[in-house]
């Protein structure tokens, strides 16, 4: 079993930035890939970044590529989303998961097998 825990999030402006962080544990001995997704209000959960065991291999959708950086440090169980020029679109809640499959990073969610209770981002106009 994993525990994953989001914070970092909160209420933010246009344009300005926020860091979130995903503290695993439990079966953290074993390596595994992590990714970010978000849900808005009566929209499906999307895909935002991946980032695999080593950090050596990231995966962005579209929409944050350029925007948002994706990190990790192994030694404190923790993944990174560091999200600059934010965009009213970015509102929603936001998950981190742990993928322990050993395939190619994947944008889609039912390969993360454990996932996070969410935090809030809401970025005003």
């Amino acid at each position: 079993q994993v525990q994953l825990v989001e914070s970092g999030g909160g209420l933010v402006q246009a344009g300005g930035s926020l860091r979130l962080s995903c503290a695993a544990s439990g079966r953290t001995a074993s390596s595994y890939a992590m990714g970010w997704f978000r849900q808005a209000p009566g929209k499906e959960r999307d895909f935002v970044a991946a980032v695999n065991w080593r950090g050596s291999s990231t995966l962005y959708a579209d929409s944050v590529k350029g925007r948002f950086t994706i990190s990790r440090d192994n030694a404190k169980n923790t993944v990174y989303l560091q999200m600059n020029s934010l965009k009213p679109e970015d509102t929603a809640v936001y998950y981190c998961a742990a993928d322990f499959g050993f395939g190619a990073l994947t944008r889609t969610p039912a390969r993360y097998e454990y996932w996070g209770q969410g935090t809030q981002v809401t970025v005003s106009s």
